[in-house]
């Protein structure tokens, strides 16, 4: 004998075929949504551990150092290899170098470019050594100023350049220069005057054993 169909609660009476294929169906759906519901959160969980592997994997490696000029090095090179001496900046408290070279072209120069070590000030100065040069090679370095006026610093004259317009692009406000034996120092750039003067005053000595052993 068949066994009657049982009596659903909510509906009073038994299912009848297509209400129970129904509620299978409904079954099945809401089991694979929750499977897909499972399926991503375990995919953005192996997701999250990749990245976290990567992240502390990959090695991180110290800072990149500044790099150091040994400035007095490459001084003595380049007083070897031009069979003269160069006129090389006391760096002190106050200055670092930038770049320290020796230029060829027409003139040979000897080249050392300072700023202040102190990176809340802003600015910089070029010293340029023009070898076997005289003033009218600084207009080569200044777009074609020449000097508009005199300053003694130290007891020695120098020559000012006032570069205004022309020297914007290259960010050059002031210079000055003196002669220096066979040589002629350029000191320009985009620090004041007075900083100007201050590191010509430092280089009086070297300049003035250039001028005696010329």
């Amino acid at each position: 004998m068949k066994k009657p169909a049982p009596i659903v609660a909510e509906l009073g009476r038994p299912e009848t075929p297509e209400e129970t294929a129904a509620r299978k169906a409904e079954s099945s759906r809401v089991y694979r949504a929750s499977q897909n519901v499972r399926s991503l959160v375990a995919a953005l969980i192996v997701t999250v551990a990749v990245v976290a592997v990567i992240v502390f994997a990959v090695p991180r490696g110290e800072p990149a150092s500044v790099r150091t000029i040994d400035l007095p090095g490459i001084a003595a090179d380049v007083e070897s290899t031009m069979q003269s001496p160069v006129v090389v900046p006391e760096l002190g408290t106050f200055w670092r170098v930038n770049k320290a070279e020796l230029t060829s072209g027409s003139t040979v120069v000897w080249d050392v470019t300072l700023a202040p070590a102190d990176e809340d000030e802003r600015g910089y100065i070029r010293l340029a050594q023009a070898f076997d040069a005289d003033a009218t090679w600084a207009p080569q370095r200044l777009n074609g100023i020449a000097p508009t006026d005199t300053v003694t610093i130290d007891g020695r004259e120098w020559d000012v350049y006032k570069p205004g317009d022309a020297g914007a692009k290259q960010n050059i406000t002031y210079a000055i220069g003196t002669q220096a034996g066979s040589d002629y120092v350029l000191l320009y750039g985009s620090r004041s005057a007075d900083s100007t003067a201050e590191l010509a005053e430092s280089l009086t000595p070297q300049i003035d054993a250039l001028t005696e052993d010329s």
